[in-house]
């Protein structure tokens, strides 16, 4: 369980829940959530992180009342996301990213007025609204433009600005900067900030698999995989978790007939991160422990005629933090837990 203010009523409470679904291959079940504990208190941006399959996606759904659990119970807002889904749904916003942007014949600004008044938002202030939140997303001159007509970016963009369009008090933000420029996605990160600021009690939940989003916006972080909540806490405690030894960034080249190092080289754990194409190298990242020496690793890495090209040593940040609890990229999977097919009858 996540550590919590006891005095406070949570904007998202969920205790003990399961959720299975049928593999797609081979039969059996899958658990996508294993026994998850989440408390979210108001006013908080709370991270959500995992590798791909973590179980993420499944906990919003249950908690945007798009999924039952299988067991368990989850509330947010004070409401039970099961036995009262339509006052969690009038206290909530969802933004996706990647998902459709409702009709395309609507333009942007018709598109956000629709979805205004499913929520009952009056016209007097759902307009002057609709048009903060077109200038916030940089959306001004594509107003009056259809969304069939958008390009993926800004569609993504009009998706988050649908999420607060009716003044939720929570937030659900499940990897809200997908397909955006960096211009934009630090609009919408800082826009995140004012809002939960401008007004007591706003709550975000955010998944995101960038990291450097989540350390600049969260309050409290929890990390998830296999469909558990393996640490949750802030990034200061988060951190301690893993400090010792030296944090080390490899960029190496593999000559014709040398041997790349995986996924241990003398017993250090090694996490690969993604490939400079434009130099024929790749990144290699590892946590020294204080009892072992860099230049031991450096002559291994040579005697396998692996060529290092450069050195970098950091601090302590929540990718170490993750890698050292998960063992793995986010962006690896071992199961396809959130893309499982559920049983037959299944909501």
């Amino acid at each position: 369980m996540c550590p919590h203010d006891p005095s406070s009523v949570p904007a998202v409470d969920a205790r003990g829940l399961v959720r299975t679904f049928r593999a797609s291959r081979g039969g059996g079940e899958v658990r996508a959530l294993d026994g998850v504990d989440v408390r979210i208190e108001p006013g908080e941006i709370f991270g959500l992180l995992g590798p791909n399959g973590a179980g993420k996606t499944t906990l919003i759904k249950i908690l945007t009342t798009l999924l039952y659990a299988t067991s368990g119970e989850a509330r947010v807002a004070g409401f039970d996301v099961e036995k009262e889904p339509n006052e969690v749904r009038r206290r909530i916003g969802l933004v996706s990213g990647g998902e459709s942007s409702g009709y395309g014949i609507l333009t942007v600004r018709e598109c956000l007025w629709m979805y205004s008044q499913f929520y009952g938002v009056p016209g007097k202030v759902a307009w002057p609204r609709i048009d903060r939140l077109i200038e916030m997303a940089g959306l001004r001159d594509q107003a009056h433009t259809r969304i069939n007509r958008l390009s993926s970016g800004q569609r993504q963009r009009m998706n988050f600005a649908r999420g607060f369009v009716s003044e939720p008090e929570v937030v659900f933000l499940d990897e809200p900067t997908l397909g955006m420029d960096v211009n934009a996605a630090r609009a919408m990160r800082e826009y995140v900030v004012h809002w939960v600021r401008a007004i007591p009690g706003r709550t975000v939940l955010l998944t995101t698999h960038y990291m450097r989003e989540a350390e600049e916006l969260c309050d409290r972080i929890a990390i998830i995989d296999r469909g558990r909540v393996l640490a949750c806490d802030s990034l200061a405690a988060l951190r301690r978790l893993v400090e010792g030894g030296q944090h080390v960034e490899l960029e190496l080249r593999t000559p014709e007939g040398g041997e790349v190092a995986a996924p241990t080289l003398g017993g250090v754990p090694l996490a690969w991160g993604a490939p400079h194409p434009e130099r024929g190298t790749r990144s290699l990242k590892f946590r020294l422990p204080p009892e072992r020496a860099l230049a031991d690793v450096l002559r291994e890495l040579e005697a396998r005629r692996v060529r290092v090209e450069a050195i970098a040593t950091r601090e302590t940040s929540l990718e170490d933090v993750f890698v050292a609890l998960v063992g793995r990229g986010i962006e690896e999977s071992d199961q396809p837990a959130e893309a499982a097919t559920p049983p037959p009858g299944a909501p």
